[in-house]
């Protein structure tokens, strides 16, 4: 399995009493296939998976592989403290016929990178499907270092990974000395550092809610190799790729997002709190005026495109 382009943690629509809205994760899922996105994570962190319950990310697991069957890759995150645990996930994964899973350090627990290395290697060894690794010591923790690379990296099936440590030391080493995994973007603000050093793909929250802005992204640096177009749609992403990265409301942005876009999204778990009238005001003006730079960016590029086609055909 080869992991590219972008491709959404989709979020976890809630009702307002706090349950899961089953129809609108539905939606989301549809949403995010029509718009043609690379594939999609299921029990990412921007899907709450650290506040639900055991039956209710093994719910939506089941439910995410009856709406997409095998119309894009399905990448399920498999997080959690204990071993046992995401062992357990991944084998759901691999009975529902999973495309790959999800692996990130176990959080509050900091283990070494040998301990690390075992965690991984031990799922792996249960499971048997291609891995994506991600590497958020922020959130988690812990580093995914040159050591743990190292002893995992022997394995075949850890073939990618989500690097979110927000190190240009880090971004640099996997792409020249780890040619064997698949790079790709994991924090936000970087994105076009990322595909400029060959990342396959970018794991974007945002992608719930702007998944053409993403894909514009992708396209102008991976397939056009415009860079210079690259430049000017990161550019106008960077205010909201700043508010995401170093806001401290990641998912209520992004749900708040989708909520603009008319998507399900519903209020947040606590214990996080949902965002205020201000932070909404800057989020929507912020949104607008991308979709507007961007929109404008890629006529005219098509316009070029075509004029250039009738030049030749003249």
């Amino acid at each position: 399995m080869s992991f590219r382009g972008i491709i959404p943690p989709v979020t976890t629509p809630f009702q307002a009493d706090g349950s899961i809205d089953r129809d609108g994760f539905c939606l989301m899922i549809e949403h995010l296939v029509a718009s043609g996105v690379h594939g999609i994570i299921v029990g990412g962190t921007t899907g709450e998976y650290y506040a639900q319950s055991r039956d209710e990310r093994v719910g939506l697991l089941k439910l995410a592989k009856t709406v997409v069957k095998s119309k894009v890759p399905l990448i399920a995150g498999v997080g959690a403290i204990r071993t046992e645990d995401c062992i357990e996930y991944a084998l759901i994964a691999k009975d529902l016929k999973y495309d790959g899973i999800l692996i990130g350090a176990p959080y509050y627990a900091v283990p070494t990178q040998l301990e690390l290395a075992n965690h991984a290697l031990a799922i792996d060894k249960a499971a048997n499907l291609p891995i994506m690794l991600y590497n958020y010591p922020g959130r988690t923790g812990t580093m995914m270092d040159l050591e743990f690379l190292d002893r995992v990296g022997r394995s075949t099936n850890f073939c990618a990974i989500k690097e979110s440590s927000g190190s240009m030391n880090q971004l640099h080493a996997l792409a020249r000395d780890y040619p064997h995994i698949d790079l790709f973007c994991g924090m936000d603000d970087q994105a076009l550092e990322f595909l400029a050093w060959g990342a396959k793909g970018w794991v974007c929250g945002a992608g719930n809610c702007l998944p053409a802005e993403h894909i514009a992204l992708y396209e102008a640096c991976v397939v056009e190799k415009d860079f210079t177009k690259g430049r000017q749609i990161m550019s106008a992403l960077l205010p909201l790729m700043r508010v995401l990265e170093q806001g401290g409301k990641f998912v209520q942005s992004i749900k708040f997002g989708c909520e603009l876009a008319g998507l399900p999204a519903g209020p947040v778990r606590r214990p996080m709190r949902s965002l205020d009238d201000a932070q909404k005001r800057e989020l929507e003006t912020t949104i607008r005026t991308l979709k507007a730079v961007i929109a404008s960016i890629t006529a005219k590029s098509q316009k070029r495109a075509a004029e250039n086609v009738i030049a030749i055909n003249a």
